[in-house]
């Protein structure tokens, strides 16, 4: 009998933060995560799986992760995200497991005193996520191409995780 993943694992901090889950993502549960009265702009990240890449069909994503790992690193960057844009709060959420086209993978919301500081706090934060936090994807192709898991970072090519990989939580 398969073992149930964990349905969310988080890390908390003053006006930060930071989860790994395997349910569908709450826009406004993440957004309610930093609301504040001292903050007059709240902007939201919605990291959506499309239905191609590379002209290739997909037929949904799946991801994987060091959770202890990426929760660290996901902390790391709200901490710095928070500092360097005089934030409110961020909250960072991301899907493990199968995520199928059109559901989010990532939600991101930032507030701020002025929509400056958040628009920029929250595009920083989703580059940094993307470049540094331990999370693969699998993406699942119809017909005979089968599926290629690859570090989770967007780009025409995609950067392909090493192929002895086995798609199990390694956490």
């Amino acid at each position: 009998m398969a073992e149930e993943p964990v349905p969310v694992q988080s890390l908390k901090e003053d006006g930060i933060t930071v989860a790994l889950t395997y349910k569908t993502l709450n826009a406004r549960a993440i957004m309610d995560e930093v609301r504040s009265p001292k903050a007059g702009a709240i902007v939201l990240f919605a990291g959506t799986t499309r239905d191609n890449f590379d002209s290739k069909p997909v037929l949904h994503l799946a991801y994987d992760s060091s959770p202890p790992l990426a929760l660290q690193t996901m902390l790391n960057i709200a901490r710095s995200m928070k500092s360097k844009h005089s934030l409110t709060a961020i909250s960072i959420i991301h899907r493990l497991g199968v995520v199928s086209i059109g559901e989010e993978s990532i939600l991101i919301a930032v507030s701020a005193p002025h929509r400056q500081a958040a628009w920029k706090g929250g595009e920083d934060a989703l580059e940094d996520v993307k470049e540094k936090v331990e999370i693969w994807k699998l993406e699942e192709f119809g017909g005979e191409e089968g599926g290629v898991w690859r570090a989770n970072r967007d780009g025409a090519v995609g950067e392909k995780v090493m192929d002895g990989y086995n798609g199990k939580n390694t956490g």
